[in-house]
């Protein structure tokens, strides 16, 4: 295989541990408050401390995966493979391996992209840089996530069905994480594929969000990105972005909707009809009929104060206007933090014809005919 070894990159790696130097954004003493009394950090949306990285050598990662034995493959996508390991020092580890795929250098992009991304980011809800290791390939080195993935164990069957509270705390996490990832960041990462199979659990259930392989860094002075080929999950797409590559936070608060449906109903995010989940839940929102999206697997198990706010959010944020969907930080105010002010939020009556004009159904079967070589299956 033929990897992408520029000067800069062979220079990334020719050290054994690195911190980056650049001060990560810290918490004011008085905490900056918006209009309404709330902070503008959330407790756990800020990082705690720099990031640090280590060059692993391929005889390290190799004895910690028991020469990537079968037996510790814990998962694998289009590109690559993930092996769960134990270093000397008793620490685990997931160690991500770029399968081969010689005539498919857009893979190598993205893997490198995300090592790229990941070395910049330190926070509870994302996933952490161990280090990485290009002898005899590429690999990168994370933090083992215990549980696995949320879409894992949201859609075992052979489980039992998360419990509300474990769900609530799930969503939380993965705000804030999120908001992170758009504010609290040294540089704006639009993650591009914020879905249950990407966030990943820790033993006690926190969520981290994972896979940075088509990462967008966004300079403080641009609105967005203009990105072609259009290349995402199919179900998670924001309507501007497959409809006309516009990339910016607003594309993952989309997404995000869609995750909060997906833990409140437990439904997939694309049934085996290729109904969406946005499309079904839309009118069921919109009518205030909130229970009916609760997984009936939880029994009546929940808290009605809870549901509410999370469906709130979730439906600001599956707007087709990306101008009426909140921010992150917005919607960790709806999720838990004072009174919903649903007037804020309440479009005008051209904007909603708009809305109803541009049918989720029509535009998905638009998506599904033009990039459904470059869209990703959940």
């Amino acid at each position: 295989m033929r990897y992408i070894k520029t000067g800069s990159f062979k220079r990334l790696f020719s050290i054994k541990r690195r911190s980056f130097d650049q001060e990560l954004p810290k918490e004011s003493d008085s905490r900056e408050e918006n209009n309404n009394g709330i902070p503008e950090s959330f407790p756990g949306t800020e990082s705690s401390q720099r990031p640090t990285w280590k060059c692993f050598t391929y005889q390290e990662i190799f004895d910690a995966t028991d020469g990537f034995s079968s037996e510790n493959l814990v998962g694998k996508g289009g590109y690559a493979q993930v092996y769960k390991g134990i270093l000397e020092d008793g620490q685990a580890i997931a160690v991500k391996r770029l399968t081969e795929a010689p005539t498919d250098e857009r893979k190598e992009k993205e893997f490198l992209t995300e090592i790229g991304t990941l070395g910049h980011v330190c926070h509870p809800n994302v996933s952490s840089l161990l280090g990485c290791c290009i002898d005899n390939g590429l690999y990168l080195i994370i933090q083992f996530s215990s549980k696995g993935s949320v879409a894992s164990i949201l859609h075992d069957e052979d489980l039992l069905a998360l419990d509300w509270k474990t769900r609530y705390k799930i969503a939380i996490g993965t705000a804030k994480g999120l908001h992170y990832l758009h504010k609290g960041c040294p540089r704006r990462i639009i993650h591009r594929d914020i879905k249950a199979s990407n966030i990943l659990l820790t033993a006690d259930y926190e969520p981290q969000i994972s896979d940075f392989g088509l990462a967008k860094w966004l300079p403080s002075q641009w609105t967005h990105h203009s990105i072609i080929p259009i290349e995402g999950t199919f179900g998670h797409l924001a309507p501007e972005y497959f409809m006309h590559g516009v990339v910016d936070e607003k594309t993952d608060v989309f997404a995000f909707g869609v995750f909060l449906l997906e833990i409140i109903s437990g439904k997939k995010p694309v049934d085996g009809s290729h109904q969406n989940i946005h499309s079904w839940a839309k009118p069921i929102l919109e009518n205030g009929e909130i229970e009916k999206l609760v997984d009936p697997r939880l029994g009546g198990g929940y808290d009605n104060t809870q549901l509410n706010r999370l469906a709130f959010a979730s439906s600001l944020c599956i707007r087709a206007s990306s101008t009426w969907r909140p921010t992150m930080k917005e919607v960790l105010e709806v999720m838990f933090e004072g009174e919903m002010d649903r007037e804020k939020w309440k479009m005008p009556k051209e904007e909603e014809e708009e809305e109803e004009f541009w049918g989720f159904e029509d535009l998905e079967c638009e998506c599904d005919s033009s990039f459904s070589t470059s869209t990703r299956s959940s």
